[in-house]
């Protein structure tokens, strides 16, 4: 009996995850760490880069993280203390 009803609330907690397939989480509410393995540091040309995201050092993370968005999709975390990565952090921060 217990069996059947393990089954029956597996099946109903399935379901249920179906129904939310279309829904985005936002990033910083599911990642608790840093985001950036390794980072490259090599001038990646601005026409290749679609979007820039930065993300300050805090309880997820002790280190400052930039991560370029490439106009193919990738993401490539980028080296903070890289001179032409302090352009564009500048620039940003400028706007």
């Amino acid at each position: 009996m217990i069996g059947k009803a393990a089954a029956a609330a597996l099946i109903l907690l399935l379901m249920s995850a179906l129904g939310t397939q279309g829904q985005a989480v936002p990033r910083s509410a599911i990642e608790l760490r840093c985001q950036c393995i390794n980072t490259h540091s090599r001038f990646i040309h601005h026409k290749f880069i679609q979007n820039v995201n930065l993300t300050p050092s805090g309880p997820h993370c002790k280190n400052v993280e930039v991560i370029a968005t490439l106009k193919d999709g990738r993401e490539v975390c980028l080296e903070p203390t890289a001179p032409w990565v302090k352009l564009i952090i500048k620039a940003i921060l400028d706007k």
